[in-house]
């Protein structure tokens, strides 16, 4: 996906892809299986070749991972 950055910030993942303006917050709320996210970039950017929906799936993928690294979720 390049070069993408991920922050944990407090409770949240924040994915973001600079030089565009794609990022995607996520965050897991106690009650809910799975992380939510919100704060989504919902439009292309031609600056960069990638969609919005592939920034998004991978993003998607990427907050996973580290959300199970972290333990948030199984």
């Amino acid at each position: 996906m390049g070069d993408v950055q991920l922050e944990v910030l407090d409770d949240e993942i924040v994915i973001s892809l600079p030089g565009s303006h794609y990022s995607v917050t996520y965050y897991k709320p106690a009650k809910s299986p799975q992380l939510l996210a919100k704060r989504i970039s919902d439009r292309d950017d031609p600056r960069v070749p990638m969609m919005v929906s592939e920034f998004l799936a991978a993003a998607w993928r990427a907050a996973n991972d580290k959300a199970r690294e972290l333990g948030w979720i199984v």
